[in-house]
């Protein structure tokens, strides 16, 4: 159920083409489910055990949006993660030049029924005895490279509106003891409609562990996630792309449904709250404005102590330890993004577990009409809990999956917030 408070929570914002710089929009779709078997992502119970089949098909759905000659593309990807460095590097090189964009967000849904991105093409790294993997990552670079560029070879006049609905009970804190428990229940939808008429496309940003089928399928899934945009696809008639918030601390609240009736409730609000909103003429141009930078803190752990890594091992393989090994040599370095669309429509994207309250104060601070947070983008460097919660402890704040220093997360929602009003003019870059 909607909560009473959503209706005063609900937010509107809208924008289209303007004479002489129009804004442009399009969606594509590639399937990135693995061929054969390879390591699966998300429990370290599994350790180094393959793949045994498929429960629902893994998706690239990429929206790229074009205005004033700058492009960005969104990718969602039903993967535990955004790509590995050199993967994310290929594909940006790739996207920059072939098709001129400058500006991209590859956002991993979190599943963990997708496959291991971390191994290399090195011995003692995955060379040798995990080649399925490392043929799968070029797999993956091509698919997600192909659906960007039909995209945006496709690209047409259109409009767009966002807005946000708070969801009470449809997400839980999953870390803390103490009372109230953060939580972020705002649903955000990004709607993007052909001026020409009808929907295109509609982006869902939630914030929920997609962790609801238990570590012993060893079959690919999207979790909840699948539904949830299968959902969206059939009852807007547009393509679907989703981003997961900052879900380090959060879990689902599925109230006696499976995964999958919990995807497909979920959808459907999302679909009553792109049904209302209304994509109109703007009243200015669009514009494109973003920055990105990469940042570098001291890390918790030393996976260079022979007794450290031995003991990652064990927990989960050796192959995977060595290339974090490689990851962390100098320091935890995150990478930021925040994106400005027309005036009053922010994006921020993170490459890590963001706690909660990380975006929930960086919406109030903001001051934003809608302002999407997206984790698990553009790299992966595992949970960052806010300063209170690193002080409780507890799984996804104590340094083995927390390798940041105490801080990091706070010091990087400050510069996002920083960057944000720079992008508006309201402070001198």
């Amino acid at each position: 159920m909607r909560s009473l408070a959503a209706v005063h929570f609900l937010l509107l914002l809208s924008w289209a083409s303007a004479a002489g710089q129009p804004f442009l929009a399009a969606a594509a779709r590639r399937d990135i489910t693995p061929r054969e078997p390879v390591p699966m992502w998300g429990y370290g119970a599994r350790r180094d055990a393959l793949s045994e089949g498929v429960l629902d098909p893994l998706y690239a759905d990429a929206l790229v949006l074009a205005s004033g000659g700058e492009k960005l593309a969104i990718v969602g990807l039903d993967l535990g993660r955004s790509p590995s460095e050199r993967s994310l590097n290929n594909i940006r090189e790739r996207l920059l030049r072939e098709a001129g964009i400058r500006w991209s967000i590859l956002g991993g849904s979190h599943t963990h029924h997708g496959p291991v991105l971390e191994l290399a093409d090195e011995e003692g790294k995955g060379r040798g005895r995990f080649d399925g993997a490392l043929r799968y990552y070029r797999q993956l670079e091509d698919s997600i490279v192909e659906a960007v560029l039909e995209a945006n070879a496709k690209l047409e006049p259109a409009r767009f509106a966002a807005g946000a609905v708070e969801l009470a009970g449809w997400n839980a804190n999953r870390h803390t003891k103490l009372e109230p428990r953060p939580v972020d229940p705002v649903l955000a939808v990004l709607r993007v409609d052909r001026r020409s008429g009808g929907p295109l496309a509609v982006l869902v940003n939630w914030a929920a562990h997609p962790t609801t089928l238990p570590p012993s399928t060893l079959k690919f899934s999207a979790d909840y996630v699948g539904s949830l945009k299968e959902i969206v696809r059939k009852e807007t008639g547009g393509a679907a792309v989703f981003l997961q918030g900052a879900a380090g601390d959060l879990r689902t609240a599925r109230r006696g449904m499976d995964t999958f009736a919990y995807g497909e409730a979920l959808g459907r609000e999302a679909v009553r709250l792109a049904r209302s909103l209304a994509p109109a003429d703007p009243v200015q141009p669009v514009e494109i404005r973003a920055r990105e930078e990469r940042f570098t803190f001291k890390a918790r752990i030393d996976l260079q102590n022979p007794l450290v890594a031995a003991a990652y091992g064990k927990a989960f393989f050796p192959e995977l330890v060595r290339n974090y090994q490689d990851e962390y040599a100098e320091g935890v370095r995150p990478r930021l993004m925040a994106v400005l669309l027309g005036a009053d429509l922010g994006m921020v994207a993170a490459s890590g577990e963001f706690f909660s309250d990380h975006a929930v104060r960086l919406r109030q601070r903001a001051r934003l009409k809608t302002l999407f947070f997206f984790g698990y983008s553009n790299g992966y460097h595992q949970y960052f809990p806010t300063i209170e919660a690193a002080a409780e402890g507890g799984y996804g704040a104590d340094p083995p999956v927390a390798p940041a220093a105490v801080g990091a997360g706070e010091e990087l929602m400050n510069r996002a917030l920083l960057w944000l009003y720079q992008l508006r003019g309201k402070i001198r870059q």
